[in-house]
């Protein structure tokens, strides 16, 4: 029998058993011209589509799950390297950092207290621990001020935060309430328990703070004349 015709029937038997022009092709090295003319007369039944169909669905979905699990493996990769990098971290890293955190989020325009504004609670936190660590601010100090949306349970929010930055509920200031409903917003992602402000009281510190930001801003504006 010539090659030509033993490639020919393989290809009907594959057919028969249900296999898609790709999968033969891909099976027999054959092109897709070629097993149209063969196969003309072959096609397949709704079974065998329907067959193919739950396969393909099941191929693309083992795939996406092969990248996820590629993606997972490379980002915790790249976290571990940088965790390595990054600590331990000293008081001094931790004093620069702050400075650099309230730079960007911090508020600068009263010199009374210092304050951070943010709706992610590890902003907070961070902000907390920088006065704990570098200025022996004691976290009973700080108060909290929240801003929430009127469709918002209040009493919720208030023990949400109270929980999240372990302070107590008689550090809270009364919320402000927007007169907005959060589920009225087109971006919803980091406002799921609405904005948190936490402040500090302490002129002298504030000034020590606004004057560390001053020299950081000079140096900069110096350095790219």
């Amino acid at each position: 029998m010539k090659p030509r015709t033993w490639d020919r029937q393989r290809a009907i038997r594959l057919r028969l058993r249900g296999y898609s022009y790709s999968q033969i092709k891909k099976e027999l090295s054959l092109s897709k011209g070629t097993l149209s003319g063969w196969l003309k007369n072959y096609p397949l039944s709704e079974k065998q589509l329907r067959g193919l169909r739950d396969f393909n669905a099941q191929r693309i979905e083992k795939y996406r799950e092969t990248r996820r699990k590629q993606k997972e493996k490379l980002l915790k990769q790249i976290y571990n390297e940088e965790k390595a990098r990054i600590f331990p971290f000293f008081k001094r890293d931790l004093f620069i950092a702050g400075l650099f955190l309230y730079l960007g989020e911090g508020g600068k325009t009263k010199e009374s207290e210092l304050a951070i504004s943010n709706t992610n609670s590890a902003i907070i936190k961070i902000f907390i621990h920088w006065l704990k660590v570098c200025f022996g601010i004691k976290k009973e100090k700080i108060k909290i001020k929240l801003h929430l949306y009127k469709d918002m349970d209040i009493n919720k929010e208030v023990n949400f935060w109270a929980k999240e930055l372990s302070v107590k509920k008689s550090q809270f200031y009364k919320p402000y309430i927007k007169n907005s409903n959060k589920s009225f917003l087109t971006y919803k992602n980091g406002f799921g328990h609405g904005t948190c402000n936490a402040i500090i009281a302490d002129a002298a510190l504030s000034k020590k703070i606004l004057m560390g930001l001053k020299v950081i801003e000079d140096y900069y504006n110096l350095r790219y004349k």
